[in-house]
């Protein structure tokens, strides 16, 4: 099949965005719509193509619902983890499945963990099971029984499936069939995709259970606070979204739209620099240091590798980010599917001082070894040679001379210089002071605040991080004069917009940024205001669906998500915010 030609539609009909739920294990994620669909996984890896992708419209599915054709859907995810119960009302009774990827995940296996119970009345279930490797292009063949196991491929992918003894070979797809289960009681359904040929012995699904809910205790802060439910979700979220010991995927999905029939959805299965610096940040805050020693091992060895050509984003196991490509699939509505991403060739000046602060962050933790200190200094020396140059932004556009992007690295310049030796902390603070000298001088408007680049006087939301990060004292006016200002021209409805970027009112042209939101609620309380502080923080904590997640941008007049779910640093944002302004204690 070629890249261009359609491939027909599956005519599923995908559900709003902030009715999906995400399983993680750190090496791939899945989402699992309400009808029981594991609409969208990714085999072995983040960035591999997908066996399910009912998401965008490709064939593939593991369906496990009730079979009456009228029930309610709800769910919620057991307390410090990852683990998602469907839970449906019919009826003749409420039915649940218990959702996992089983964690920690193996690189190059996964194991999908779904127990099927009965709470009250017998069950029946309807259970479909056709994993389709290559979006959907490779149909599973080679398929064979032995007792209630099923063994077969898909590509070049090895399956099995535990507790299929009730299931028979569909001509629509792999297996199909209907479950009763006795009231009060359960079966478990695993299934096991695979690079290579599994190993014969496997572990028995309450095994694979009793697993999963001690790692997730084991690595998962006991948080308190008003805000504790959010804040430990966020905590699972982006634990599940990093390899251990690699990179933080910036969502697990690709081109889900930020506007409808706009042209602009993205891969964000990669790891950004930017993101997973705010999600180390955040694990600091926390007083939990895992997510952190994740990100300064991965910062320290593409640092080390790249020098001064440090891309934006990389693969989770640090290879270049592919080239973006259209895949033949007729899409989430309202976008194109595309793979790869176009980031790999820009300059974000702004990731070298996202760099610094990190490792920093760890070297005040006592966290940064031999390495690290040498990675914080081509760090530094990157900055020094290439911070006068235009860059792409935080926002990866054209390149320009972004305020944003220097005042980072002023930011992460003088927060490294807190932790350095005399030598190298005076040779730092010299050079964020000429670098903010350097922006006084082009990039301050007549009013007293910053514009967003040297050539352009519109404001920007990003602009509330420098301060916040330390770029200048928090009662700096320039500080204050630009929360004010961006306040003013961006907010609507108690949510923050990145800029203007015509005449149109704000959200014709897109949704509003949840993580520019959370900003606005940490520079809000780094002024001194409380109340306003606490109300950013609740306004963008409810921009979500009932599992709790957030994607990149908020449709305020639909009350909708928009983008790829879910998005990683707006959940470490909020995190972040949290724990700041004090309605999440941290761990001590």
């Amino acid at each position: 099949m070629s890249r261009t030609e359609a491939t027909p539609s599956t005519g599923r009909m995908p559900a709003v965005l902030r009715n999906y739920a995400l399983l993680a294990d750190g090496h791939r994620g899945a989402l699992i719509d309400p009808g029981g669909d594991i609409a969208w996984l990714c085999a072995p890896g983040w960035s591999d193509p997908a066996v399910f992708s009912a998401l965008l419209d490709g064939a593939g599915r593991f369906r496990v619902a009730p079979a009456a054709d009228r029930f309610v859907w709800g769910g919620y995810y057991e307390p410090g983890s990852l683990i998602w119960r469907s839970r449906w009302v019919t009826g003749d009774g409420i039915i649940e499945s218990r959702e996992a990827l089983a964690f920690p995940g193996e690189a190059d296996r996964l194991v999908l963990l779904r127990q099927i119970r009965a709470l009250d009345r017998p069950a029946r279930v309807r259970v479909v099971v056709d994993p389709r490797a290559g979006f959907g292009r490779e149909p599973v063949r080679d398929a064979a029984r032995d007792g209630d196991r099923w063994r077969a491929r898909t590509g070049n992918l090895h399956l099995r499936l535990q507790g299929g003894a009730r299931l028979h070979q569909d001509q629509q797809g792999f297996l199909a069939g209907e479950l009763t289960i006795p009231p009060g009681g359960h079966h478990d359904l695993v299934l096991e995709i695979a690079n290579d040929t599994l190993d014969p012995a496997h572990e028995s699904a309450a095994e694979l259970w009793r697993t999963t809910e001690q790692h997730w205790a084991s690595v998962i802060p006991s948080l308190n606070g008003p805000a504790r439910r959010d804040a430990t979700l966020a905590y699972a979220v982006l634990r599940g979204m990093t390899r251990p010991g690699g990179g933080m995927v910036a969502a697990a999905t690709t081109a889900l739209p930020e506007r409808a029939l706009a042209g602009r959805n993205y891969d964000y299965r990669y790891a950004w620099i930017r993101d997973q610096s705010f999600a180390g940040q955040a694990a600091a805050l926390v007083g939990r240091y895992d997510l952190l020693d994740d990100a300064v091992a991965f910062f320290t060895a593409r640092v080390l590798a790249d020098g001064d050509h440090l891309a934006p984003a990389y693969t989770v196991t640090g290879d270049p980010v592919p080239r973006e490509q259209p895949l033949p699939l007729a899409g989430y509505p309202g976008g194109r599917v595309r793979t790869g991403n176009w980031v790999r060739g820009q300059l974000q000046l702004d990731s070298f001082g996202e760099v610094l602060m990190v490792l920093a962050a760890a070297q005040r933790h006592d966290r940064l070894d031999a390495d690290g200190q040498h990675a914080m200094r081509v760090a530094a020396d990157a900055i020094g040679r290439r911070w006068s140059q235009p860059d792409s932004g935080i926002w990866e556009l054209s390149p320009r001379q972004w305020t944003h992007s220097k005042l980072t690295c002023v930011a992460g310049l003088r927060t490294a210089a807190q932790v350095a030796a005399p030598p190298s902390a005076a040779h730092w603070s010299a050079l964020a002071d000429r670098i903010l000298a350097d922006v006084s001088a082009n990039a301050l408007a007549a009013t007293g605040h910053w514009r967003r680049a040297y050539d352009d006087d519109r404001v920007d939301a990003a602009l509330l991080l420098p301060g916040i990060r330390g770029a200048l004292p928090p009662h700096d006016p320039r500080v204050d004069r630009t929360r004010r200002a961006v306040i003013a021209e961006l907010e609507q409805d108690g949510y923050l917009y990145r800029f203007r970027p015509d005449r149109r009112p704000l959200g014709d042209a897109e949704g509003a940024f949840l993580l520019c939101g959370f900003a606005a609620a940490l520079a809000a309380w780094q002024a001194g205001d409380v109340a306003g502080a606490n109300r950013w923080f609740e306004r963008n904590r409810a921009a979500c669906g009932p599992p709790g997640l957030y994607t990149e941008e908020y449709d305020v007049q639909q009350r909708q998500l928009r983008g790829n779910l879910p998005q990683g640093f707006v959940h470490a944002l909020m995190l972040e915010t949290a724990v700041t302004i004090g309605q999440v204690d941290p761990c001590r």
